[in-house]
């Protein structure tokens, strides 16, 4: 699974809880986007959260 390459924020795991209190194994995947970006004033493809693009972390091309 793809990681937000700004924070680090990637999928989280745990369980899931049914009525009858079965648990099964459960996986929450952040939202990760793939987006064009400038680093060092060049464009490079890069893999952030949109909270990190919400927040202006990082500079769009």
């Amino acid at each position: 699974m793809a990681k937000c390459s700004i924070c680090g924020k990637g999928v989280h795991f745990g369980k899931k809880v049914s009525h009858s209190h079965r648990r099964s194994n459960k996986m929450w995947k952040s939202n990760i986007k793939s987006v064009r970006c400038k680093v060092n004033g060049a464009n490079k493809k890069m893999y952030v959260c949109t909270s990190c693009l919400r927040s202006g972390k990082v500079e769009r091309a």
